[in-house]
């Protein structure tokens, strides 16, 4: 057997992710956000997702794109222990891995094709904006749920339960930007900043944060009474790269 495997991208997921900050740590945590997985050729065909249409969920095997070539050391420092304590990386989902694959299961919207593509319509990604799609498995429910299984390091979902509180400009903001765009912007926000985005070593109270989304820059503050939304403004453009 060859030391070398090679693997080719089935596909890419167009997602509201533009940055890995504020992308929540784990599937599943926000079904208001929809993302769609574009198949490539040759793999884009109605040939190749016959019967996909029947599944409720799917697993998306995918490559930590934008982590990838920064490597892997044995010993991690999740968030989830507030990135002072190790851990070995096979007992965290770090993206910094030997083979920097991750694993989502996701909620399948429908099944499309546009303009000759295939499309996958899904909710509950936690996938940065371009990631390449390695694989995609339909979710069998009689053996991917195991009601046994535990985790005492990650034994439940962290959710703060402060109150959301919007300036008046952030609402305004909110409101266009929801009408133009289509989609339940506050609903998204409500959910990505209960979830709490900031750096477990990071709880400054007044410290403000940034958080893209939608090609927007979400302001936003959490203090130990509330949380914040400060304004909402279009990002602006990267700086382009001279050559």
């Amino acid at each position: 057997m060859s030391d070398v495997i090679e693997m080719s991208p089935i596909g890419v997921i167009h997602s509201a992710f533009d940055e890995k900050f504020g992308i929540p740590r784990q599937p599943g945590l926000t079904q208001s956000l929809t993302a769609t997985v574009e198949l490539l050729p040759p793999y884009g065909s109605p040939e190749a997702v016959r019967g996909l249409e029947g599944c409720s969920h799917i697993w998306l095997l995918f490559l930590f794109s934008a982590t990838a070539e920064q490597g892997w050391k044995p010993l991690v420092r999740p968030p989830r222990l507030g990135g002072n304590k190790r851990l070995g990386v096979f007992a965290s989902r770090s993206p910094f891995r030997p083979n920097p694959i991750g694993l989502s299961p996701v909620r399948l919207l429908g099944v499309r094709e546009q303009n000759g593509r295939i499309l996958l319509d899904v909710s509950g990604a936690d996938l940065l904006d371009g990631t390449p799609i390695l694989d995609i498995k339909p979710y069998l429910p009689y053996s991917d749920v195991i009601a046994d299984a535990q985790f005492d390091l990650a034994d439940r979902i962290e959710k703060l339960t402060l109150p959301l509180h919007w300036s008046a400009a952030a609402q305004a903001a909110c409101d266009a930007y929801s009408q133009r765009l289509g989609q339940p912007l506050a609903t998204q926000i409500g959910e990505l900043l209960t979830y709490d985005p900031r750096p477990a070593y990071q709880r400054d109270p007044e410290r403000v944060y940034g958080l893209a989304l939608h090609g927007l820059n979400i302001r936003f503050r959490i203090t130990t009474v509330a949380i914040d939304i400060l304004s909402i403004s279009e990002a602006e453009p990267a700086t382009p790269i001279a050559e």
